[in-house]
């Protein structure tokens, strides 16, 4: 009897038409969005270096054909998952915001918010690394985010509060992110040694504390007092 096989053949049947009907129950734009929050979910767990098209295909449950409808190859999808990393980061920074006092000013919030990111690293450093670990993208994409919308818009209330003197404010936000992005990215790849919470704390305040007085050359400078610490 053959029976083993014809089990065998039954069983390798019906997972194709599971696989099938998996895929056919998606419509166009939901079986793209699946496979874009699967791609996010690999980079928490694993970095950039998790994404693949067959590994997201994998997890939502459709054969990699379907998924390469979508994406034709493995730089699409990542760049899809940068995409929602990125958002996520924004995420992170603006609800740093909402925790703040609505009457805050332009000082606190800029600094909440590079609390906010360093935080978001330190929590979710698999998306952080996505975020901006994409190099076949372009580099001016990477600065084309609502994250960097957001610390541009909070620089020039700087200027406006007379925080930061106007001819400082070109660039500010290379200087600003550099230095709160390194910081995080140090964190993140155990680059300094992690002495625990309190030293930790410490070394942000400090990154912070001279973001600040790179910040602080208007004439209102002095008026405006702010304590790194969270």
């Amino acid at each position: 009897m053959c029976t083993g096989v014809n089990i065998e053949s039954m069983t390798n049947s019906e997972a194709t038409r599971t696989r099938g009907a998996r895929a056919g129950s998606y419509h166009h734009g939901d079986l793209r969005n699946a496979l874009v929050r699967a791609a996010a979910e690999l980079a928490e767990k694993g970095g950039p270096e998790a994404v693949t098209v067959r590994a997201a295909a994998r997890r939502v449950g459709v054969t990699p054909t379907a998924a390469y409808r979508h994406f034709t190859n493995h730089e699409q999808l990542l760049g899809a998952a940068q995409e929602e990393a990125q958002r996520s980061l924004f995420g992170a920074m603006a609800e740093t915001l909402d925790e703040l006092d609505p009457d805050s000013d332009a000082v606190l919030r800029l600094f909440a918010v590079g609390r906010g990111y360093v935080t978001f690293a330190l929590r979710e450093p698999g998306l952080f690394r996505t975020a901006f670990g994409n190099r076949d993208r372009k580099n001016s994409e990477e600065w084309n985010s609502p994250a960097f919308d957001l610390l541009s818009d909070l620089l020039d209330e700087l200027v406006e509060i007379g925080f930061t003197d106007p001819a400082d404010r070109p660039d500010a936000e290379l200087a600003a992110w550099s230095m709160v992005h390194g910081m995080s990215a140090l964190l993140v790849e155990r680059a300094i040694a992690d002495e625990g919470p309190q030293a930790r704390e410490a070394a942000i305040a400090r990154v912070l504390t001279v973001v600040r007085r790179g910040l602080a050359t208007g004439p209102n400078a002095d008026a405006f007092q702010w304590d790194p610490r969270p």
